[in-house]
């Protein structure tokens, strides 16, 4: 695992807690504000925030995300300027910043380069929701040399055998993708969470997000009953899309980051 990686879940752990992952997708609204954004979220209390890479056919994003990266694309805003973000956010020692993307971008881009430059930005890995290990070999060589980790999807559909499969292939954490479909902030996350969480655990040592839904602090704590880390990606992308201007955006972000970190607290009580 990326020490950056490690370090956040070595704090969550010996604090007694989940980890707090945010998403954002670079870029939106615009390059500058996605940097500011996002040290707002570290601020806030996040501990790990997932960069998105704008993407033309995101498959698995609800209508906020896919309202926002079509913002970014609309800009112009490329794989170069998602290296730009991660490189400018600057975690503290126990944060870290990796990059969601579909498969596509990074393989135009070139997967050693990719990797490569992720790393000497400052990245600690990539989420990749639509590849899967058996097709991913060269990637796995990229990032394994460029000492990044890899994260893959697991769902309630998953087999044993397939979470197997994936869970050994991740260097970082497992996503645990809490219900099948798109992203969206919900009113209840599926119930199926805990049980994929509990199926997942026999096959790796790593630790274990839960994502896709989470859209309170009552969730968050929830979770982080069960879960090693807690994803929120709509629900901040919601609150910077119903601001009126940045500096509303950016408060709103803190507001919500801070009730998750209070969340995710409250949770390890249940752990």
């Amino acid at each position: 695992m990326n020490p950056r990686t490690a370090a956040v879940f070595e704090t969550a752990r010996h604090e007694g807690r989940a980890a707090l992952i945010g998403y954002l997708p670079a870029g939106f609204p615009t390059v500058d504000a996605s940097i500011e954004l996002i040290q707002t979220m570290f601020a806030g209390g996040v501990d790990l925030v997932e960069v998105g890479l704008p993407y033309s056919d995101p498959l698995m994003d609800g209508p906020a995300i896919q309202q926002a990266v079509e913002t970014a694309l609309a800009a112009g805003v490329t794989t170069t300027d998602v290296m730009r973000v991660v490189s400018e956010v600057a975690p503290a020692e126990n944060q870290a910043v990796v990059v969601m993307s579909y498969w596509n971008p990074i393989e135009r881009y070139g997967q050693s380069r990719f990797a490569n430059d992720l790393h000497a930005a400052g990245g600690s890995g990539v989420i990749t929701p639509d590849l899967i290990p058996e097709e991913s070999g060269e990637w796995i060589e990229a990032t394994n040399a460029a000492g990044i980790d890899r994260t893959f999807l697991v769902a309630p559909s998953s087999t044993d055998a397939r979470i197997d499969r994936v869970a050994s292939a991740c260097t970082g954490f497992v996503y645990a993708a809490s219900t099948m479909g798109v992203t969206g902030a919900r009113d209840q996350v599926s119930s199926a969470a805990p049980e994929l969480v509990a199926r997942v655990r026999p096959f790796t040592d790593a630790p274990i997000g839960v994502g896709l839904g989470v859209s309170s602090a009552r969730q968050a704590a929830d979770i982080a009953g069960y879960a090693n880390a807690v994803i929120v990606g709509s629900a901040f992308v919601r609150r910077i899309l119903d601001s009126p201007d940045i500096d509303s955006a950016k408060a709103a972000v803190r507001d919500f980051a801070a009730e998750l970190a209070a969340g995710v607290r409250a949770g390890g009580s249940l752990r």
